[in-house]
């Protein structure tokens, strides 16, 4: 079982030795695509802390994370020959110059402006072909990896079974799986659905629904939240779960935050919802959804019952304690 962690660059210098032991890779975010098409990288300052790390574990892998939420330009890159290979060989270029170990694009979402940023209908082949000219550049053996989101969107405006050839592995992002585009309270990165919901919002519906695309068992990494979503404005029924919001899932506190002022404080109570093996918080008008360390065993649980290839967190920082981190590192 592998663990592989997202690291905002600005949180390289925190990580410690423990850290570097229990990781297997840390994904550095982020580096974005430049007007020229070519990878941008003036928010990527903290390379120098990679010989300390690596020196805690020889073993512990680097890959760039190119993208993330409101990233734009993959869109426009992508559709041509000479967009691709720009950006292709910037990224092999960046990599080998500062001895990473790969590449993973997290272009959040082909086919998709809700995030206000550039797409296109073409981008379901033109994402094939900036892979594969990625593969090209960085060689057979450096990691080209992506960060999918989790919903049936994704595989449909993709090519799932061409881009798993071409990747390492392929991330999959079950965490805001009810988001800020959601006005039903419930889980957002439940391991299983809860009793009656059939929407598909979960874990184990997102992992077969991938691999069902084509995308082989052994090359799927499964994401943990660090953080939380809350809706407000939730009618006090079934203690708040699968009702109407007033609000979207916003954004919510890191898991320290949660421990140390929300989880059974300031009003709210913990819950714990057996089938879908995931936690909730609910005062009677407010609902919060994170992983803890019931969800994480039980994800890490059946992804190695599955035979997926491991477990993958956003973000670092969030879980300043490292309960969640130990957690998964005891499940190896």
């Amino acid at each position: 079982m592998k663990i592989l962690g997202y690291v905002g660059d600005r949180d390289l210098p925190d990580v410690t030795r423990e850290d570097a032991l229990m990781l297997d890779t840390i994904n550095i975010a982020f580096g974005h695509v430049g007007k020229d098409s070519a990878l941008e990288t003036k928010g990527i300052r903290h390379t120098d802390e990679l010989s300390r790390i690596r020196s805690y574990n020889p073993d512990i892998k680097f890959v760039l994370s190119v993208g993330g939420w409101g990233a734009g330009g993959f869109s426009i890159m992508s559709r041509t020959q000479e967009g691709r290979s720009i950006f292709a060989e910037s990224c092999a270029g960046y990599a080998f110059a500062h001895g990473l170990d790969g590449i993973d694009i997290d272009w959040e979402y082909p086919c998709n402006d809700s995030a206000n940023i550039d797409a296109h209908p073409s981008d379901k082949q033109n994402y094939t072909l900036l892979l594969d000219e990625l593969r090209k550049a960085l060689g057979q053996e450096k990691i080209v990896s992506i960060a999918a989101g989790a919903g049936r969107y994704f595989v449909r405006d993709t090519e799932m079974d061409k881009v798993a050839d071409i990747c390492s592995y392929v991330q999959l992002m079950t965490y805001d799986m009810r988001s800020g585009f959601c006005r039903q309270s419930g889980h957002h990165t439940a391991p299983f659905a809860s009793k009656g919901d059939d929407s598909g919002l979960d874990t184990r519906s997102i992992t077969e629904m991938f691999i069902s695309a084509g995308v082989p068992a052994e090359k799927i990494v499964i994401g943990v939240a660090f953080y939380s979503r809350r809706w407000d404005g939730v009618p006090n029924v079934n203690h708040g779960l699968l009702q109407k919001a007033a609000t979207t899932g916003n954004y919510g506190p890191g898991y320290t935050e949660l421990v140390n002022n929300w989880i059974n404080k300031n009003g709210f109570t913990r819950y714990f919802d057996e089938d879908a093996k995931a936690p909730f918080l609910f005062n009677g008008e407010s609902l919060i959804s994170y992983d803890d360390p019931e969800s994480v065993t039980a994800k890490c649980e059946y992804l190695k019952h599955a035979g997926l290839m491991g477990i993958m967190y956003w973000e670092h920082k969030c879980d300043s304690e490292r309960v969640l981190l130990k957690t998964m590192h005891a499940c190896r």
